[in-house]
């Protein structure tokens, strides 16, 4: 069988660069993948995944060069949507598998995108994974929802990766620059660019704030894909006009795709999103850095910001500092993360007992018990 430890850039020692390097593979992934490399499987990167199959990039055992292989990921698959395969995961494959090349386990993730599934459900769904920056992608076609930019934002903390807002299709407005200072109001410690994928403004500013693996996020039609192929140089994603009417998009991208850059580095481009629903964790409390730092010459350390007496929140809404807009859409996502926290241990309680249930059950059907 293949020793995966003889491919440059698989073992921890290996000092030549791996073919996967542009694909973000480092020294400390190949330490971590030694004990996988050893056992004769294969570091891959997935670039797609459908229906129980993705396609990964490896490092061909014969060439030594980076190539796409098809693997079955049901090996892997769990019932929780979270703990599932996705782009950008990185995964030990075996390529002598059968009845086909499988995904045998995924290393853990370092960061990773999670919004709430559709609907009334408090489930999770990963949109991308081990990125390092993500775009949130807004048109200037139409105005900025602000609101909408502040839920992005706080996803974006969440997932442990570095947001920067783009502001497309600036060939399209004369007021770029005034329509950034109310979005950077909005967006505390964040980098807020206006770029044009028509003109070129911007993206070579935009290519170096990119490094490493970039996922880009945002509503349809905002130009997420044209972002993707000026930033690709080249098509790699299909790209469709946005109705006149209201500027609204059509879901041009309907998968989430892993792109190599001519410069180094990745991009994950994604589907327009539609609904925007939080999972939960301190994204809120980042991208509302500004309440948080206001909190913080509260009178009383736990504060409501409503009523309470002292209250420096209460206080600059009153002088005008903070807008009422911004608190109540702070107050609106903090409600919603307290929702997917009471539903999450709702969740994990009924699942705790479901499993205690089936045990007892078949110990019973032993002849014993067990205790809890």
């Amino acid at each position: 069988m293949f020793n995966a430890t003889s491919i440059s850039g698989f073992s921890s020692s290996d000092s030549i660069e791996s073919p996967l390097s542009g694909y973000g593979w480092s020294s400390e992934l190949a330490e971590e993948f030694a004990p996988l490399a050893e056992a004769g499987l294969v570091p891959a990167r997935i670039v797609r995944v459908d229906r129980g199959q993705c396609d990964a990039v490896i490092a061909d055992p014969e060439t030594g060069e980076a190539r796409t292989v098809r693997l079955d990921t049901r090996p892997v698959g769990d019932a929780d949507m979270i703990n599932c395969p996705c782009t950008g995961d990185w995964a030990a494959a075996d390529l002598y598998a059968q009845p086909m090349a499988a995904v045998s386990a995924l290393l853990p993730r370092s960061t990773a995108i999670i919004r709430k599934v559709a609907g009334k459900r408090s489930d999770g769904q990963v949109l991308a994974a081990n990125v390092d920056t993500v775009l949130i992608a807004s048109s200037l076609a139409a105005d900025p929802d602000l609101g909408r930019i502040e839920r992005f934002l706080a996803l974006a903390w969440e997932s442990g990766a570095e947001p920067v807002v783009v502001l497309t299709k600036a060939d399209l407005v004369d007021d770029a620059e005034f329509i950034r200072a109310d979005v950077e109001a909005v967006a505390p410690g964040v980098t807020v660019l206006v770029v044009s994928a028509e003109t070129g403004e911007g993206i070579d500013v935009l290519r170096a704030c990119t490094p490493g693996t970039t996922a880009v996020i945002g509503q349809s039609g905002v130009g997420k894909s044209t972002l993707t192929n000026a930033l690709a140089g080249t098509t790699a994603m299909a790209v469709q006009e946005a109705r006149e009417v209201d500027q609204k998009g059509r879901h041009t991208t309907t998968t989430r795709e892993l792109i190599p850059l001519p410069g180094g580095g990745v991009l994950i481009d994604t589907p327009g999103l539609r609904e925007v629903g939080l999972y939960g964790g301190e994204g809120v409390d980042l991208a509302f850095a500004d309440i948080a730092e206001l909190a913080e010459d509260c009178r009383f350390h736990d504060c409501g910001h409503r009523s309470e007496p002292g209250c420096a929140v209460q206080a600059a809404l009153e002088d005008g500092s903070l807008p009422q807009r911004r608190m109540d859409s702070y107050l609106k996502l903090q409600r919603e993360n307290e929702w997917i926290a009471s539903r999450s241990d709702a969740r994990l309680a009924t699942e705790r007992l479901k499993k205690w249930k089936t045990i007892n059950k078949s110990m019973r059907a032993a002849g014993g018990s067990v205790k809890r």
